[in-house]
C-alpha cells in the first residue's frame, strides 16, 4: 500500500463491508479493497472480535466494526466530507437510525438471505465462491453447503425464526416504502449529502438488493430504492447541504423513528432486561407480533451508547429533540432505569 493509504480487508456479502466502503468511497480516504478469501484470511485471524470488515490503518494497525470505525475515521479526518450531520440533533437521531439499521436491519438481511431454499442455494454458493481460491465448481458446492448449514443453524439465536416472521417481514416493507417515498424528494436523510444512518441502510439494502427473493421484492415496491444503492455504492462525486435543522424531518426520518420507538427499543431493552437476569432467551410483542430470539451482551453496549449519548447532548439540543423523540415513543427508553 502507498503511504497513508487504507485497507479494507472484508466481503462483499456482508453489510458492514460495503457500508464502510462506501463511506470511504463518498470521504474519498485513499483505499484498496482486498476480498478476504482462503488465500488472504491468515492475514486477519489474530484479529479480535473475529467480525468483518477488518480496516487496515497506514501505520499497519487493524480494528474491526464499523461504526466505531466511521468515528475513528472522523476524528482522523476532520471536516472532510463528513457523514456525520454538523446539527448536534441531527447528529444524535442520524447515529440512533444507523444503530437500528445495524441491529435490526440486518436481521431483514439474514431473514431472506436464509429462510427460503432458493436463497439459501444462490448465496451460499456465491458466498463460497467468493472466498474460494482453489478452483472447482465441486469444491465451491462442497464449502458452500457447509456454511448454509451453519447458517441456517444460527437462524433461531439471532431472531430470524417462523414466529418471528411477520415483524421482521413487515418492518422490512414499511423501511422500503418509508425509503422508496423519499429517495426521489430529496436524496438523503438528512438533506442532499448523505449521513451516517444511510450508509447504515445502505449496508443492509446491499444484500437485500443481491439475493434473490429480496431483490424482486425492492425491484418490485421499491425500484428507486434499488437504483439508490448504486448511487451510494460511490458517491464520491457527490455535493450536497445538511437539511436545515429548523426544518421539520423528513416523513422517512419520522417513520423510521417511530419504528424504532415501537419495535427496536423494545427489542434492545427486553434483551437488556434478559441479559440482567441471566437468561438465555427473551420475548417481547411489537405491532401485534410476538418476537422471541437469543440474547446479545453487545446490543446491550447499543442501548447503553444510545443512551449515553442522548445525555451527553448540551441543553439545546436535548430540549430540541426531546419532542421529536417523544412523538415516536423513543423518549421513555433513552432514559436509563
Amino acid at each position: 500500500m502507498s503511504i497513508g493509504t487504507y485497507r479494507i480487508i472484508g466481503v462483499l456479502g456482508s453489510p458492514y463491508t460495503m457500508k464502510l466502503r462506501a463511506v470511504m468511497r463518498y470521504r474519498r480516504l485513499a483505499h484498496v479493497w482486498t476480498q478476504l478469501n482462503d488465500a488472504n484470511a491468515y492475514e486477519i485471524a489474530n484479529v479480535r472480535p473475529a467480525v468483518i470488515p477488518v480496516l487496515q490503518f497506514p501505520d499497519g494497525n487493524m480494528q474491526v466494526d464499523s461504526t466505531p470505525l466511521v468515528y475513528e475515521l472522523e476524528k482522523r479526518h476532520p471536516g472532510e466530507r463528513s457523514v456525520l450531520p454538523e446539527d448536534e440533533s441531527q447528529h444524535f437521531l442520524s447515529y440512533l437510525l444507523e444503530d437500528m439499521a445495524d441491529e435490526w436491519g440486518t436481521k431483514m438481511m439474514f431473514h431472506y438471505r436464509w429462510f427460503l431454499p432458493r436463497d439459501q442455494k444462490q448465496m451460499s454458493v456465491w458466498l463460497s465462491f467468493d472466498r474460494s481460491t482453489k478452483g472447482g465448481l465441486a469444491d465451491i458446492e462442497k464449502n458452500a453447503a457447509i456454511f448454509s448449514e451453519r447458517q441456517v443453524g444460527r437462524m433461531a439465536l439471532v431472531g430470524c425464526t417462523p414466529g418471528n416472521r411477520p415483524l421482521i417481514e413487515e418492518t422490512a416493507h414499511e423501511v422500503l416504502a418509508l425509503f422508496e417515498a423519499h429517495v426521489t424528494q430529496e436524496r438523503f436523510l438528512f438533506g442532499t449529502r448523505p449521513s451516517i444512518a444511510d450508509f447504515g441502510w445502505m449496508g443492509q439494502f446491499s444484500q437485500l438488493a443481491v439475493d434473490p427473493t429480496p431483490a424482486e421484492m425492492m425491484r418490485e415496491r421499491a425500484p428507486f430504492t434499488f437504483r439508490w444503492l448504486a448511487e451510494l455504492d460511490d458517491a464520491s462525486g457527490v455535493e450536497g447541504e445538511w437539511r436545515d435543522p429548523n426544518l421539520p424531518l423528513s416523513p422517512a426520518v419520522k417513520g423510521l423513528l417511530k419504528m424504532a420507538g415501537e419495535v427496536y427499543f423494545p427489542f434492545l431493552v427486553a434483551n437488556e432486561d434478559a441479559v440482567e437476569h441471566g437468561e438465555e432467551t427473551f420475548r417481547f410483542r411489537a405491532r401485534g407480533h410476538s418476537y422471541e430470539q437469543g440474547t446479545f451482551r453487545y446490543q446491550v453496549k447499543c442501548l447503553s451508547t444510545l443512551r449515553a449519548r442522548f445525555a451527553g447532548l448540551s441543553d439545546a439540543a436535548r430540549e430540541k429533540v426531546m419532542p421529536v423523540l417523544r412523538d415516536a415513543g423513543c423518549l421513555e427508553f433513552l432514559v436509563a432505569p
